[in-house]
């Protein structure tokens, strides 16, 4: 029998509970069981408990077969659960390190009680990590373990379930479980430490405490919120029952009336229409529930008058009281700014005035790379648009130098200009791979797709906080704003699933069906690959090696990784290097001197014909790596600097340990890998295999068309479904050129 029983709930926490579930099992206390719930959960929840049991035999998996709530999830578990002690844990939280140990030395020193009452930490998406603030009531000094009554501050620290530990014997006796819908762990939490013959408390952090943008209770706007009025209910029915346990009905009802006030004055939680009805079922309860003679403690002039407000139902009052304090508390405070040309507050002008007209539902609108061309993801669907839906009317925003990109089906925007803001007032569909204007007010109806431009190696969004040198903004709450109005995310593999989720958590739909801009891959025929390479002036017969690093956050300058001459004349005339620099050094100076073999292709517009036309990568960090093995061609990787790299910008996984290909960390390595055939051999060959197995799981050539039919044309099911990766075909590269003769062929009469 295990000493501790750790139940974790699941659903759509996919990007938290790994981490979740290693707080558990790293514990440098390992006399658990875990107990992994997965609530029907729709995305990978699932695999990921599965994965966790097979490895670990203290993990023991329960999926439900439909979804039913995190209270009858928690009580799955507590049916199987066998330890002295019960822990529970939401899946997107964490145990701190060492605190099982601390835990059960200090169940010790309390003589086993039945609960044991710990401190939390908040822990920020914006990284900061914060203290319970009501920390001081669990000092440990005075008696060991006590009744509730000798210390009844406790009622009113955070009455949830995850911040205690139950002996499971007491738990069964009382016959405690949880009651579905919302506010689960108040019917739970009550009765637990009020008929609790003995209580302790442990004055240490053991939780962190997650607080997500999006995707919790507290970021959830839902007529559900009024489960809370069935979950006081309960708890009063509970007090009903127990005629020695009445004399802490003042202080639960004034709890409650606590509750009701917070949750009415958050105004992401209760939607509009159902405030009217939730200020009178709360007046009802607390009439209802309240103890004659009972006087609120402890309490502020402001919250008594607001309990008693709500307890008379005196809405219109109430509201006139929210309204007063927060002119109150925002007199004095002046908003400045510059003004504003006269251009641009008239185009501002027109803006709104456009905004206030209906949306054009056939017409959508694309940007890529900050007004660039024509290109990457959003290329792909706008073209894939125009074929499946020909209704549609499309739009490109670029700058008036790459206006010459745009299909000549496609209307060009020029960025600020009346026809720009029109497009973005009255477009029903708004798509690009990096950010639209700051000024853009998503309007009700728009839809608006962020495909991104790679998969992440190196960290992205709010895991650049502590990396000053590598993010290039610190307005990461402006980020944010920004990603609040994706309706959808595209992803290219379930690593950027994750990551995603956690570096810009926001209320967005993630679309796991593979990069638009990597379905050429599958289309282009080798008349195509060799008709690119002439274009490109490839010689016949060589062999073309892409070289396309990435950009140094840390640097300016464009860095010079590689001797191209020195390059050129060890590997031979069968090599040819295309070389392109990353977008950031577009203005820097070429220092490289020319030659016939070396070719620079930094300008031309589609990066995926030249991946097509070339033989093998080469590259550094750069997400280029993701895409081109959905080519199966061979990479290679020059990581001359990784540690750097890595301490400048930091990265999700160490690229060394699972890299696509061979691995050169000086030149004369990355010219022997070339010389010596090791780029395309059978290991490099075995590692290519693995990433794309990894990395490549969507990418089948049908991506597009999959974001055009859920996206525009409102399929649910991802139509085509995927096609399992042996049986894709790739673009096979141009023939491989005959190898030259040697003497031992020539001698032999083997070569003609």
């Amino acid at each position: 029998m295990p000493r501790f029983s750790v139940i974790v709930p699941a659903y759509k926490v996919q990007a938290y509970l790994q981490e979740s579930l290693d707080s558990v099992l790293t514990q440098s206390y390992p006399d658990l069981e875990l107990i992994a719930v997965d609530d029907a959960s729709p995305d990978a929840c699932r695999s990921i408990i599965d994965e966790y049991a097979a490895r670990d035999p203290r993990v023991t998996a329960v999926h439900l077969a439909h979804n039913l709530g995190l209270g009858p999830a928690r009580n799955a578990g507590l049916a199987r659960a066998t330890g002295d002690y019960l822990l529970f844990l939401d899946g997107d939280d964490t145990l701190a390190p060492g605190a099982l140990q601390a835990i059960t030395d200090r169940l010790k020193a309390t003589g086993s009680p039945d609960v044991l009452v710990y401190d939390y930490a908040r822990t920020f998406w914006t990284g900061e990590l914060v203290r319970n603030r009501l920390s001081h009531r669990l000092s440990e000094e005075g008696p060991a373990s006590f009744r509730l009554a000798d210390r009844p501050a406790l009622l009113g620290m955070l009455m949830v379930v995850w911040n205690k530990v139950y002996r499971r014997e007491y738990v069964e006796r009382e016959g405690l479980e949880f009651p579905p819908g919302f506010y689960e762990d108040t019917p739970w939490t009550y009765p637990a430490l009020l008929a609790a013959e003995s209580v302790a408390v442990l004055d240490r952090v053991c939780v962190h405490y997650r607080q997500r943008r999006t995707g919790s209770i507290l970021t959830t706007s839902t007529r559900r919120h009024l489960d809370i009025f069935d979950q006081y209910d309960r708890v009063f029915g509970y007090l009903a029952t127990r005629p020695e346990l009445e004399r802490w009905r003042p202080a639960v009802h004034r709890r409650m009336a606590e509750h009701f006030c917070a949750l009415y004055a958050d105004p992401r939680r209760l939607p509009r229409a159902s405030r009217a009805e939730f200020f009178g079922r709360a007046s009802a309860l607390l009439r209802r529930y309240r103890a004659p003679g009972s006087r609120p403690l402890s309490l502020s002039r402001t919250d008594r008058v607001r309990h008693l407000l709500m307890r008379w139902g005196a809405r219109r009052t109430y509201r006139l009281l929210s309204v007063l304090r927060t002119a109150a508390l925002s007199a004095g405070r002046t908003v400045g700014g510059a003004r504003r040309g006269l251009r641009e507050a008239a185009l501002r002008l027109h803006y709104r005035t456009q905004r206030m007209l209906p949306l054009r539902p056939e017409l959508a609108v694309f940007s890529a790379y900050w007004h660039g061309g024509y290109a990457c993801n959003p290329a792909a669907i706008e073209a894939k648009l125009r074929e499946l839906a020909p209704r549609m009317r499309t739009a490109w925003i670029c700058n008036p130098e790459h206006a010459a990109t745009l299909p000549r089906q496609t209307t060009a925007l020029r960025p600020g200009s009346a026809a720009y803001w029109t497009a973005l007032a009255r477009a029903s569909y708004l798509v690009t791979n990096v950010n639209f204007e700051r000024a853009l007010v998503k309007r009700p109806g728009q839809v608006l797709l962020q495909t991104q431009h790679g998969t992440p190696l190196k960290r992205v969004g709010l895991d650049l906080q502590d990396r000053p040198a590598a993010t290039p903004t610190t307005d990461f709450a402006g980020l944010l704003r920004g990603a609040d109005q994706w309706d959808y995310l595209l992803s290219s593999n379930r690593h950027s699933t994750l990551v995603w989720e956690k570096a810009v958590p926001s209320s967005y739909t993630t679309l796991e069906y593979g990069y638009p801009r990597n379905d050429v891959f599958h289309r282009a025929t080798q008349s195509d690959v060799l008709a690119l390479r002439e274009r490109l002036g490839i010689a016949a017969g060589s062999i073309a090696i892409l070289y396309a690093p990435t950009h140094r956050d840390y640097r300016r300058s464009r860095p010079e990784h590689l001797d191209f001459e020195r390059v050129l004349r060890d590997l031979g005339p069968r090599f040819t290097i295309l070389t392109r620099t990353h977008l950031t050094y577009a203005d820097c100076a070429r220092t490289w001197e020319p030659h016939p073999r070396l070719l620079d292709v930094s300008a031309h517009p589609s990066v995926e014909e030249l991946c097509l036309a070339s033989d093998a990568l080469v590259t550094d960090y750069s997400s280029l790596m993701f895409d081109y093995a959905a080519l199966d061609r061979p990479i290679v990787i020059h990581a001359d600097d990784w540690e750097a790299y890595e301490a400048a910008r930091g990265t999700y996984f160490d690229l060394r340990s699972c890299p696509p290909g061979a691995v050169a960390r000086t030149e004369d390595e990355l010219v022997d890998i070339f010389a010596t055939g090791h780029w395309q051999g059978s290991r490099s060959a075995q590692l290519r295999s693995a990433f794309r197995a990894r990395f490549c799981s969507y990418d089948d050539g049908h991506a597009a068309e999959r974001v055009v039919r859920r996206v525009f044309l409102g399929q649910s099911a991802p139509v085509p479904a995927v096609l399992p990766l042996e049986e894709r075909r790739p673009t096979p590269a141009a023939p491989a050129p005959a190898p030259e003769p040697t003497l031992a062929h020539l001698t032999a009469g083997l070569w003609p």
